[in-house]
């Protein structure tokens, strides 16, 4: 699919999603690649603009991330954040050092309003700066652009090169116009016209299915989640009854969930899909029986479920595709995006076994960020209620319970989960907060309930606030509300005495619990 887009080179800084993220807010396509990536390769690309990412060390180090200085001869426009901005400078004869004065958080910034990268910014504007080395001299052909009174190249360009550099962070909500900032290099600075809009992405989507699918088979991994369930109606739009949806019900799954996905997509839901659920609670619990170590645990998890999807598709007869609902989060996460560590394996990206009885994969929603998922979603008709439901990991409580999945385990954290959003849904909030469920932990500790002494497990509740899962923030709930979902929990579920919250934001924590 032809489309014109961004490039972001990562150079292992903690934003370069969020930095694709907000071009893409801006209705223009945006990958992410590594530094190591071959100049040839994105001279291919032919993308209309780059961003330098930022990244954790010092440019002028030895054996520190760079980039062929070749990239700024490409004659595409070039803008360097952070890390980025000083690596420019430092490659093209500026001098970087370490700053006399370190700049963290939120600083006010006067910008020049003639340059195309402010041209409709305040002149002093809250930006967020966050660094120990800083631009103490612009390299040859630079101007400044912008400074603080301990920074005095916060920005510089080489306009006639379409070369641009900022030494803070445009793409955080903290830099009150960032997203200003970056729609003014997108647009003026490397003149895209904004064609990535979700209305046209499905249309293409469903059109490019049908022409590779053909007239094959497919088989659909339908866990109920959001992602699965977009993949599942768009595959259907495309090939309509080549497509048979398969739901692992795994026991993994949130309380009731099973009957509530064979609801929406069973033989009686509005969809009219190919549907067969396969009951394998008992089948999982063992292949987990004794595993505590996390990725060892979605390991089995995916390798189990592309067992089963094996062995229903020669039940079904020949299936040509696997189709499954990976997003681009998971596939940044799983290390085949950028140049970030490897913050997880999934078992439809990185965790998949080394023989699949397929000849191919679909992903349809691979390129997409979660928030462009729900608006996909909405552009197929699926119902809000469906589009708007919480996340849910596909290893599922698998990963929600530390250390070893029993059945009791999956009991009591089914029940815990099920009154806090009970309780959250009660109190008009489950709208509000990003996502929110219950873990059981491992740890086990004294109680006393009525005269008798325990020795239960606590279960903590986490909820957090984010635009686009990359990063997020822990929601304020109200304390009347975290009491009343404590009680009932500690009253209502056998095998729990003790309930936490979960204060850990994204970085230095991740959302799920493993």
């Amino acid at each position: 699919m032809n489309r014109e887009k961004i490039l972001v080179i990562d150079f292992g800084g903690q934003y370069n999603q969020l930095v694709a993220r907000r071009v893409r807010e801006c209705n223009v396509y945006c990958e992410i690649y590594s530094y190591k990536t071959d100049l040839e390769k994105i001279r291919e690309m032919k993308p209309k603009g780059i961003i330098l990412t930022g990244g954790p060390n010092s440019c002028y180090e030895e054996g520190a991330a760079a980039c062929d200085p070749a990239l700024f001869e490409l004659g595409i426009p070039i803008l360097g954040l952070c890390y980025g901005a000083q690596l420019m400078m430092h490659t093209l004869g500026g001098h970087v050092c370490i700053a006399p004065v370190r700049e963290y958080g939120k600083i006010e910034v006067t910008v020049d309003r003639s340059s195309r990268l402010f041209g409709d910014v305040s002149e002093k504007t809250i930006c967020w700066m966050s660094h120990n080395d800083y631009i103490e001299t612009a390299a040859p052909g630079f101007e400044t652009i912008a400074y603080t009174p301990d920074c005095p190249v916060a920005a510089a360009q080489w306009e006639e090169r379409q070369l641009y550099a900022i030494q803070f962070h445009p793409e955080v909500l903290h830099t009150v116009e960032g997203t200003k900032m970056l729609s003014n290099f997108v647009y003026q600075v490397c003149g895209c016209s904004g064609d990535w809009r979700m209305d046209a992405f499905v249309e293409n989507s469903i059109r490019s299915i049908r022409e590779r699918v053909g007239s094959g088979k497919a088989l659909c991994a339908l866990s109920g989640g959001v992602d699965s369930s977009v993949a599942a109606v768009m595959m259907a739009k495309a090939v309509g009854d080549q497509l048979t949806c398969v739901f692992v019900d795994h026991g993994l799954l949130r309380k009731n969930e099973g009957d509530e996905v064979e609801e929406v997509f069973g033989p009686n839901g509005p969809y009219h899909l190919n549907f067969i659920r396969v009951n394998a609670q008992e089948r999982f619990y063992e292949k987990l029986k004794g595993v505590e170590e996390p990725e060892k645990k979605r390991k089995i998890i995916g390798e189990e479920f592309i067992r089963v999807f094996e062995e229903q598709a020669k039940k079904i007869g020949a299936v040509d595709f696997l189709v499954q609902g990976t997003i681009y989060p998971d596939v940044v996460e799983s290390g085949l995006g950028g140049e970030s560590a490897v913050i997880k394996s999934h078992h439809n990206v990185g965790g998949l076994p080394d023989y699949v009885d397929f000849k191919e994969i679909i992903e349809p929603l691979r390129d997409l960020f979660k928030d462009e998922v729900r608006k996909a979603g909405l552009e197929l008709g699926i119902p809000e209620k469906l589009v708007y439901r919480q996340p849910f990991p596909g290893p599922g409580l698998g990963i929600r319970i530390v250390g070893e999945v029993t059945a009791e385990k999956v009991r009591m954290v089914q029940e815990a989960d099920a009154i806090y959003r009970e309780e959250i849904a009660k109190a008009g909030l489950d709208r509000s907060i990003g996502q929110y469920f219950a873990a059981l932990t491992n740890m086990r500790s004294v109680g006393v309930m009525g005269d008798e002494r325990t020795y239960d497990y606590a279960v903590a509740l986490r909820a957090v606030n984010t635009i686009d899962f990359m990063t997020a923030e822990t929601a304020e709930i109200p304390f009347e509300v975290l009491v009343k979902v404590m009680n009932r929990v500690i009253n209502e579920v056998k095998g729990i005495n003790r309930v936490l919250y979960d204060l850990t934001s994204k970085p230095p924590g991740t959302i799920e619990f493993e």
